[in-house]
């Protein structure tokens, strides 16, 4: 069976660095392919080339047989290829028909004007062959992430496209969300579409992949079936190394002083009525679905947002937090779930960025930069984080998630945050980077540091934790030391919509 896609032999280097060296990747034709690895294994880079993103330095690729240079994205496209970024490439003040047909809009017979009508048709054919209801004329910024994706699949598959690659598609999705794309991609599968699956997410790799390609350090490792292989097995050969375990759930220091206490905290419908402590040495789990309010609970302690009414307490002492200014002088860092818009100055190098919460100290007579300080500061953490970076001069953008997330904690560590947030810590990264942020928040939390940890993993919430809190629709519907405490309880626990503020789980 000739395969739809073949890479062989594929390179590309990017000044001062090789991403991808002697590649291959193979896809059949009513595939669906997962490309794992960690962040920096080169998945991405290979699929820019095959979508005509980056143009390789060496190798051969074949669509259905035929050898094929592929210059562009355009000439992707005419070739039946179509990428998903992680990142969605939308117009949120353009309608949906329009997004779908940019820059190749239908024209009326004069070929002067579009014919909206027609663009209109066309994309509730799409929709229709998808199974969506969806209004071509909705504007995609009142559209959710998941509908986004949609368009974005739409948009593919009105290019004719046989190959689809989805980078991180479950992202921003819900469990609901999650299993309509799936059947979209079943769908596709079905008519003999293929379809190359990058996720972190083991899980779903399972269930909606046929085979895996393993890629590690820019080069092919191995290609395995997805069904007969164990999860064990694959990120053996993703991470080539011996990951970190901790011992489990840990039982709650009860006897710990007492560093964050929050009390009849209220926002809106957002939050009602919440009430928290958090000791010193301990990571405090919090659970709960999306839109639970355990984000804005986060951001309210923070002074990110402005609250109703409540009492904030550090170290048993009442204190106004209005804005995050206020917060960081209290000893209270945040590491926003969405790092690089709220976390990270992206454009700036590594040592701008650890030293950017402490800027201050960094300046000589209130205004030139200390930059051997910085420098040497910047070198400092980096060394003690394990951020793999050329040098503190790299540029934040061009490193991975997971070194990005250590970016951010190495931030709060420099000003000396006492008690740290971390809204998920571990959103977009891989095994290999989870395990050392699971190794990392471990050593804080020995070190003396209050953590609170915010986590859609159920797994990552038992593993992390010494107490866990649970909530739903803005309230605390439970709390349960971590140690005995299993998923089905927290599931419980989430879905209950009736206050049980403090209830207690023994």
């Amino acid at each position: 069976m000739t395969p739809l896609v073949s890479i062989q032999n594929l390179s590309k280097s990017f000044p001062g660095v090789r991403a991808l060296n002697d590649c291959r990747f193979e896809l059949l034709a009513g595939e669906v392919h997962a490309l794992m690895g960690e962040n920096g294994a080169g998945k991405s880079t290979l699929m820019k080339v095959l979508a005509g993103v980056y143009q390789k330095d060496e190798g051969e690729i074949r669509i259905d047989g035929q050898l094929v240079d592929i210059p562009n994205p355009r000439a992707a496209q005419a070739l039946g290829i179509g990428i998903i970024h992680q990142e969605l490439n939308l117009m949120n003040h353009r309608s949906v028909a329009q997004n779908i047909f940019i820059g190749r809009e239908p024209r009326g017979r004069s070929g002067v004007f579009i014919d909206t009508q027609k663009m209109e048709r066309d994309t509730r054919a799409i929709f229709e062959r998808l199974h969506l209801d969806l209004d071509p004329r909705t504007l995609v910024g009142d559209l959710t992430v998941a509908r986004q994706q949609m368009v974005e699949i739409a948009k593919a598959l009105s290019f004719d496209s046989r190959v689809l690659i989805m980078d991180e598609p479950t992202a921003a999705l819900n469990n609901a969300e999650i299993e309509d794309l799936f059947r979209i991609i079943r769908q596709l599968k079905s008519h003999g579409a293929g379809i190359v699956y990058i996720s972190h997410k083991m899980d779903e790799l399972k269930r909606i992949s046929d085979r895996a390609t393993v890629m590690r350090d820019g080069q092919y490792i191995a290609t395995v079936p997805t069904a007969t292989t164990s999860m064990e097995t694959i990120i053996s050969m993703m991470v080539g190394r011996a990951l970190f375990e901790s011992e489990g759930p840990m039982a709650p220091a009860m006897d710990h002083e007492v560093v964050l206490e929050v009390r009849h905290l209220n926002r809106g419908r957002t939050i009602k009525d919440v009430n928290f402590v958090v000791r010193k040495g301990e990571i405090l789990g919090f659970a709960g679905l999306m839109g639970a309010g355990r984000t804005e609970v986060a951001r309210a302690v923070f002074g990110a947002d402005k609250v109703d009414s409540g009492e904030i307490r550090v170290r048993g002492e009442m204190v106004p937090i209005h804005s995050p200014a206020d917060a960081v002088k209290r000893g209270i860092g945040y590491l926003s779930e969405d790092r690089k818009h709220f976390g990270l100055a992206t454009g700036m190098d590594v040592e701008s960025n650890i030293v950017l919460a402490t800027m201050r100290r960094f300046l000589s007579l209130g205004f030139f930069l200390k930059r051997p300080v910085i420098r040497e500061t910047a070198a400092r953490f980096v060394k003690q984080l394990g951020i793999k970076t050329p040098s503190v001069s790299q540029k934040v953008a061009l490193l991975s998630g997971g070194n990005q997330q250590k970016i951010v904690i190495a931030k709060w560590l420099v000003r000396d945050c006492e008690i740290l947030f971390f809204d998920e810590p571990t959103r977009g990264i891989d095994v290999g980077a989870k395990s050392e942020i699971y190794k990392l928040l471990h050593a804080l939390a020995e070190q003396g540091r209050a953590i609170v940890v915010i986590s859609s993993e159920l797994p990552e919430v038992l593993r992390l934790s010494h107490r866990i809190l649970v909530m739903c629709e803005g309230r605390v519907t439970g709390e349960m030391p971590a140690l005995g405490a299993t998923q089905e309880q927290i599931m419980q626990l989430a879905t209950q919509r009736e206050s049980m503020a403090n209830a207690v789980v023994h």
